[in-house]
């Protein structure tokens, strides 16, 4: 009786040890046009927080980090159609994401905002009947726009990457977007083409639309990989690495609440 239960032990043990995938190289999906999230060097390669976040997590797995750029809304249909392991690229954990993918806990959390000319508009959404707001297809902040902004009559502007968004908004064709209060902050509003436009509105947070801070998607069938990944999460914030690549990027933490 007890060799048996013994073997029965040993069996589950090497079966478990078996079905554990070990993960020598990840895959990790990104969109480099995220300033200061994630974006390229003048030489084009990856670079920013989620990539430092992404490097360091790896390190902690002694896995080899290889990225792979997608459009964002082919972000999901290309983790589960197996063209990488992971989207660390500032993804917002949502409910409705949730129904496709698994996410490890947050890495970090940052509000939205909406931007427009200084003095043009001050209360929203009622004053932006008729503009238009240009977002991120497939973003929160979309899901956001369409929720709340367009019944008040703004029109709605999808772009396949936010740098297009601000592009248009220079050149006149957009009267404002929502993004990320952060790297809408470095990436537009602190340079040159950003002088006369500001923030309008309250902090936008609501996790209907903005979910509970940025995880890591991975696929429902990669258990391990997540629970590797948040391990490597927890370690990163408590050696110091989460703090140093923080400090890295912001003059302030963006762990958020």
């Amino acid at each position: 009786m007890k060799k048996t239960a013994l073997f029965g032990a040993i069996a589950l043990a090497l079966s478990v040890a078996a079905s554990a995938k070990e993960w020598k190289e990840v895959r990790v999906a990104i969109d480099a046009t995220y300033k200061p999230f994630t974006y390229k060097t003048p030489d084009g390669k990856p670079t920013g927080f989620d990539v430092d976040i992404a490097n360091a997590l790896c390190a902690e797995m002694k896995a080899k980090c290889v990225f792979v750029e997608q459009a964002w809304d082919g972000m999901i249909p290309g983790l589960n159609a197996k063209k990488y392991d992971a989207i660390i690229s500032s993804m917002s954990i949502t409910e409705d994401r949730k129904k496709a993918v698994d996410f490890t806990g947050k890495y970090y959390n940052t509000p939205s905002r909406i931007v427009v000319k200084l003095g043009t508009i001050k209360n929203v959404p009622a004053e932006l009947k008729g503009k238009k707001i240009g977002v991120l297809k497939g973003s929160t902040q979309e899901k956001y726009a369409k929720g709340e902004l367009e019944a008040s009559g703004a029109v709605i502007v999808p772009y396949e990457a936010q740098d297009q968004v601000y592009l248009d908004i220079k050149s006149g064709r957009l009267d404002g977007t929502v993004a990320d209060s952060v790297e809408v902050y470095e990436g537009f509003l602190k340079t040159a083409d950003g002088k006369g436009w500001g923030f309008v509105g309250p902090i936008l947070n609501d996790k209907k639309y903005f979910g509970e801070g940025a995880g890591i998607a991975i696929r429902k069938s990669d258990t391990d990989l997540r629970d590797a990944l948040n391990k490597g999460i927890k370690n990163i914030r408590a050696n110091g690495t989460w703090k140093k690549i923080n400090d890295k990027y912001f003059n302030f933490e963006v762990w958020g609440g």
